[in-house]
């Protein structure tokens, strides 16, 4: 059971926000980066950009500088200091003064590529970018309230009491972790799990069901909320 979800995981598309308001220049991205197994959601201006990665959860976002209504800059301190959204992001410009990286990663930036670039270059910095990522998110014992969850041994407590979780079980809580105390909608969690191929069966609502039956039910304090028609969320007790 635990080698078939791996496997799936491994094999899932990357999903990535791309923000850029030259029409050609995405279309062109999003056809490569598909290619590459890639999945794009894609943004023309900086207001709807912004949205975009405050309601979804994607592996890595692709920044413009100069953008209509928010600029790139803007969009990246937003992310970090306001919705404290940790999602690699590599920066897009035609700028390449030392001073103007310099300040794409004071607001946040992971990365930066200045245009014209080879799309292979931009495929290869996003991999490398999510890979640290995930290698420092799997570093990290994940702590809610009284709830905690070590990713590398993929054990955990609540009350100081062990929890055994299933693999989908463990996926579930701890995207739920990541990003609590905001809501995680249905499709990020089918995204998360299984790719852009969910199963015909409402398997989500199967395992949401056993989830709750470990983390809420032997405990006084439910921790799993549900927004009606959005998805989950993951409250801590004591706030």
């Amino acid at each position: 059971m635990e080698t078939t979800s791996n496997t799936k995981n491994k094999d899932r598309k990357l999903m990535v926000l791309l923000v850029e308001d030259h029409q050609m220049l995405a279309q062109t991205l999003i056809d490569y980066l598909a290619l590459e197994n890639f999945e794009v959601d894609y943004a023309a201006d900086g207001l709807q950009g912004l949205g975009l990665a405050r309601d979804n959860h994607f592996d890595a976002i692709i920044l413009d500088l100069m953008l209509p209504s928010l600029d790139g800059l803007s969009i990246c301190k937003a992310l970090r200091e306001d919705l404290q959204i940790d999602t690699p992001v590599i920066m897009l410009t035609a700028r390449d003064q030392l001073d103007d990286k310099l300040d794409g990663f004071a607001h946040g930036a992971d990365d930066y590529l200045i245009k014209p670039f080879e799309q292979k270059e931009l495929v290869a910095r996003l991999r490398t970018m999510i890979k640290r990522h995930r290698a420092e998110v799997v570093s990290k014992k994940l702590i809610v309230g009284d709830l905690s969850l070590d990713i590398s041994s993929r054990q955990a407590w609540r009350e100081g009491q062990q929890i055994d979780l299933s693999p989908t079980a463990f996926s579930i809580l701890s995207l739920l972790m990541r990003d609590a105390p905001k809501v995680v909608t249905r499709e990020a969690l089918h995204q998360e799990l299984w790719g852009s191929e969910p199963p015909d069966t409402d398997a989500l609502r199967s395992h949401v069901y056993n989830l709750r039956k470990q983390v809420d039910q032997p405990f006084e304090t439910p921790m799993i909320e549900t927004v009606k028609g959005v998805g989950l969320r993951l409250l801590n007790p004591a706030s």
